[in-house]
């Protein structure tokens, strides 16, 4: 089935075949070589094509960190954010925007999945060969979970920066009256 705008072939359940080549950076990732081109693995392309929890929450919401990372070699840029619920410190939503090729989207897609539901503190313990191993990303693709990885410990201090400031004006708030 070809898909219009692409060169992507289906190539069974679990593998998809790359025709031609993409952009810079755009090598697909691979998990097996079909007929000589490289294939996405399942997952890979199962969070591409339907990715999880795209989009953003607002900036200025004390209950959301922020992470923007970002990989000048490959042009991947990732937007993670995370909602935090304050009395419990549960991650209780989390999305992201990411520019990039397929297994940065994937990634991303990966680790808003992961961050649900958990305390901030187990968050920070998911590293980016859990995701690469997850996805079956090859080497040359594991800097995608790297910046998934980094996304997740940036919208932590971010949320954290933030949750600190307000404190600190609640403090410098009561030290007026």
């Amino acid at each position: 089935m070809l898909r219009a705008g692409g060169r992507r072939l289906l190539a069974g359940p679990v593998l998809r075949r790359v025709l031609g080549g993409g952009g810079v950076g755009d090598a697909p990732a691979a998990s097996a070589v079909v007929g000589g081109a490289r294939a996405y693995h399942e997952r890979v392309v199962d969070h591409y094509e339907n990715p999880r929890n795209v989009g953003s929450f607002e900036n200025d919401d004390p209950s959301v960190g922020t992470g923007l990372v970002g990989a000048p070699a490959c042009g991947d840029v990732m937007k993670l954010q995370i909602r935090v619920d304050e009395s419990s410190g549960k991650i209780v939503d989390a999305c992201f925007k990411t520019f990039g090729c397929g297994s940065a989207i994937a990634s991303s897609s990966v680790a808003t999945e992961w961050v649900k539901g958990k305390q901030m503190d187990e968050v920070l313990t998911i590293k980016n060969t859990e995701i690469a191993k997850h996805l079956s990303l090859p080497p040359v693709k594991l800097h995608c979970s790297m910046l998934a990885e980094d996304a997740i410990k940036a919208a932590v201090k971010n949320y954290e920066a933030k949750k600190a400031k307000l404190g600190q004006k609640g403090e410098d708030k009561a030290a007026e009256a």
